[in-house]
């Protein structure tokens, strides 16, 4: 069988991959796409809309738990069965569609992780492949903790799969898949402990912010174990214990199932990049300002695998795939500039941000004037019972523009799109509180916020 060349070969059927190899196919060039998973990638999959599926059952009984005895006789209960075939809705049709929609753009299919063969030469289903252009959009997968007994471990799929929801739960990590599934467990019956290593949780996020969290997640039955690192899973008769070392002293928890939330590293293992030439890095990919790899120019990286700095977010992986997109079928003609990238935790409260925090100003050299508060006296708090609403904006002296907006309150995912338009507007704090709002929303909050 000979080789089969093509103009572009993508590796990775996500958010990032998917828009390349569209693209290029428009375009007349003969492209070809593999995934050693169902087609779609993490976000639809197991990922994003899986996890806020999930977290919308949640909302309703938080809503419910703040207004019992204020109109609200009984808080309603969760049939988790029937949630996951809720969810499934969502999911279950995503790898199909998205090879039906590849394969009617005339895109070849592969259903295997290729290994780079040299510079321009993979392997995949048995198969030698050439291409002028490879991108490699591989996303991050789950970071093996290298402790005895891991192979108990669980993760974030296992638990948007799970057939049942378990008594007792340990999760390791308190960054956001450890924040966010610990809140739906909890919220969903479950007793919840979480272990991190550091002092608190969601370390980049504001320290002042995140102690409402912290708190409302103690008030939701949450036990954090912090400054502790798991140092081993042992299997028991109905349970599993995890030991984890604290101030110099060994101890333990014991649960029905344990889930390694402690991060997520790049999806680059099964490639083979050493024969390509491919240089990478712990944060991915090695990239310059067009995306391409920093020591073969054939390859491109975008989406959460490649080191360039943006957060892994899905509409960071849109934007990096647009460039690499641009810069394959025209040439480096487009550099990749981030604009102001906010990011939401869907926990309950939620937990948003976007710029700078406090510390990262005062360290730029920033004259900052900066407004911190609790507000749950807010109207917008206050209707719904809802006591964990607070804000911190950091703006410039100077110019009066916003550096930076860090709230958390049942409405800070959407709030803080608004501050992303005042950012990448560079709207004054003038120019916003100028504005007329609709009225009661969480939107108009902002205006009081700076």
């Amino acid at each position: 069988m000979g080789i089969k060349h093509y103009d572009v070969f993508v590796i990775g059927t996500g958010t990032a991959g998917k828009g390349v190899v569209k693209d290029c196919a428009k375009e007349g060039m003969n492209v070809a796409i593999a995934d050693n998973r169902m087609y779609g990638g993490v976000c639809p999959n197991r990922g994003c809309d899986p996890k806020k599926v999930l977290v919308g059952i949640t909302e309703v009984i938080q809503m419910a738990t703040n207004l019992k005895g204020k109109g609200i006789v009984e808080v309603p209960k969760v049939n988790w069965q029937d949630l996951q075939k809720f969810k499934s809705t969502f999911t279950d049709a995503i790898p199909a569609t998205t090879e039906k929609d590849l394969k009617k753009a005339g895109i070849d299919l592969y259903h295997q992780s290729p290994k780079f063969l040299d510079e321009n030469t993979l392997s995949v289903e048995g198969k030698t492949v050439t291409a002028k252009k490879i991108v490699i959009a591989t996303g991050q997968k789950p970071m093996e903790l290298k402790i005895q007994g891991r192979e108990h471990l669980l993760t974030s799929e296992d638990f948007l799969h799970q057939p049942e929801l378990p008594e007792e739960i340990i999760f390791i990590g308190a960054g956001y898949i450890g924040m966010e599934f610990a809140h739906i467990a909890a919220r969903c019956g479950a007793k919840v402990t979480v272990i991190e290593f550091a002092e608190r949780p969601l370390l980049p996020f504001e320290a002042d912010i995140v102690k409402y969290l912290t708190k409302a997640s103690e008030d939701l039955g949450i036990q954090f174990i912090f400054n502790a690192q798991a140092s081993a899973v042992e299997k028991l008769r109905t349970n599993f214990k995890v030991s984890y070392k604290k101030n110099g002293k060994t101890a333990s928890v014991k649960a029905k199932a344990v889930y390694n939330a402690a991060g997520r590293v790049p999806a680059i293992d099964e490639l083979e990049l050493e024969k390509g030439n491919v240089a990478f890095e712990k944060g991915g990919v090695s990239v310059n300002q067009y995306l391409q790899n920093t020591s073969n120019t054939s390859v491109y990286a975008c989406g959460d695998v490649s080191a360039s700095g943006a957060l892994p977010l899905t509409p960071t992986s849109s934007q990096e795939s647009r460039v690499v997109s641009i810069n394959i079928r025209k040439g480096n003609t487009e550099k990749m500039n981030f604009p102001p990238v906010p990011s939401v935790v869907f926990t309950l409260p939620q937990l948003a941000a976007i710029g700078l925090t406090e510390k990262e100003a005062k360290e730029q050299g920033y004259d900052i004037v900066v407004e911190y508060k609790s507000v749950p006296k807010w109207f917008n708090a206050k209707r719904i019972a809802d006591d964990a609403y607070a804000y911190k904006t950091i703006v410039d002296k100077k110019r009066n523009l916003i550096l930076g907006a860090h709230i958390i309150g049942a409405g800070a995912g959407e709030m803080i799109n608004l501050f992303v338009l005042a950012m990448c507007g560079k709207l004054t704090t003038e120019n916003l509180k100028a504005m007329i709002f609709a009225y009661p929303t969480w939107g108009n909050d902002i205006k009081g916020m700076v």
